[in-house]
């Protein structure tokens, strides 16, 4: 989860490559509509983005629980995650990698060939509600390499993955 340009995608490939679980790229449920205001530089409201959160989750409901899934979304709200974490017959983990404004600005002017625009990173980070101890996120400094984040990511996912299957004993990830 984060604002476009942390990492997601990158993170979340590796992830999933590294647990052998099956990857989803949250950008390609958008419906068309949302891609073309994004295009144009158009911020999605909440009422743009329920359609397609509904999306992820389906998608979500849809991968095998036995083999795992990574998807990436930006899941920017709390009330996102809550609705996805709702829909899911299994615990989520989210993962968080974090960046200062500049270098997801940064990020994106060199992303070529991506519908979102630069432009839109304050709009992102003003609908941005970081998440809270009480959630389950694993939080990521975005500003070190792609190798450490991953690094990171994997030792800590199999003590959160754990935590949460220790509370939820009949839940598979």
């Amino acid at each position: 989860m984060g604002i476009s340009g942390c990492g997601k995608t990158t993170l979340g490939k590796g992830i999933a490559q590294a647990l052998g679980y099956k990857f989803i790229e949250g950008d390609d449920l958008h419906p068309q509509d949302n891609v073309s205001k994004m295009s144009a530089g158009i911020a999605l409201t909440d009422e743009d983005r329920w359609p397609w959160l509904e999306r992820v989750a389906q998608a979500l409901d849809r991968a095998s629980p036995d083999n795992g899934c990574v998807v990436s979304c930006s899941a920017l709200r709390h009330s996102y995650r809550q609705m996805l974490r709702s829909r899911c017959g299994t615990p989520i983990v989210f993962v968080f990698p974090e960046l200062s404004p500049d270098l997801a600005r940064a990020r994106l002017q060199r992303r070529p060939n991506h519908y979102m625009p630069a432009s839109l990173v304050d709009s992102q980070f003003a609908t941005l509600e970081p998440p809270g101890p009480e959630e389950s996120v694993l939080r990521i400094d975005a500003m070190r390499s792609t190798r450490a984040c991953l690094r990171y990511a994997l030792a800590n996912l199999s003590t959160q993955t754990a935590d949460l299957l220790i509370q939820t004993p009949q839940a598979t990830l």
